[in-house]
């Protein structure tokens, strides 16, 4: 391994324009890579993921409220995004995620920010449909096919779990906590409203 030291100042820069992690956060990356630019990409992701999840429990009491129209009026977005300070909550590249947030929400219309969101009666509804769709199965497999059926439906009309529109391999909850790692901070989409000409209330 090599040490922080002997990794090319180039490499560094190459790293933190791919990823926007810190300097050091970049050469220590390189350094545990022995030089290897892909291999610390993934160190830093991999990393990211971790540190935002020690991020979540976190305060968030700034953020912005931002609206997003489309179709010349036809649908509208509002969404609440919120961070930890006032000085991330009018940085560029956090601006730049509500307004992909905003834009997904418009394309791919969710109807909850998480499963958490989703009213009890309507999962016991979704539930009891996919029992009866696998009813005289073993219960153990029964089971297994309704909550896979269950993890589906969350994937389809809960936000966060969600393929973003821009990259279909990662769920909003991923980029959500990608730019957490980016930015330093917790980050939350605390709610959101979604209007599409005549549809009813």
């Amino acid at each position: 391994m090599k040490t922080a030291t002997d990794i090319d100042p180039q490499l560094v820069k190459t790293l933190r324009e791919k990823t926007n992690a810190g300097m050091m956060d970049c050469k220590r990356a390189l350094a545990e890579a022995s030089g290897d630019l892909e291999k610390a990409e993934a160190i830093l992701r991999t990393k990211g993921i971790a540190s935002a999840s020690k991020k979540a429990t976190r305060a968030t009491k700034e953020g912005i409220v931002a609206a997003y129209i489309h179709l010349q009026g036809k649908v509208g977005v509002l969404v609440e995004v919120n961070c930890e300070t006032d000085f991330v909550a009018k940085n560029e590249n956090f601006r730049a995620f509500v307004k992909d947030i905003t834009l997904h929400i418009a394309a791919a219309h969710p109807l909850y920010v998480s499963r958490e969101d989703v009213p009890a009666a309507t999962v016991e509804s979704e539930r009891a449909i996919y029992q009866a769709q696998v009813k005289g199965k073993p219960e153990n497999v029964m089971k297994k096919i309704v909550d896979g059926k269950l993890d589906k439906f969350y994937s389809t009309v809960c936000l966060l779990e969600q393929g973003f529109i821009k990259n279909p391999d990662q769920t909003i909850n991923e980029l959500a906590a990608s730019k957490i790692a980016e930015l330093g901070e917790n980050i939350v989409i605390r709610r959101f409203t979604r209007y599409l000409v005549g549809e009813p209330v």
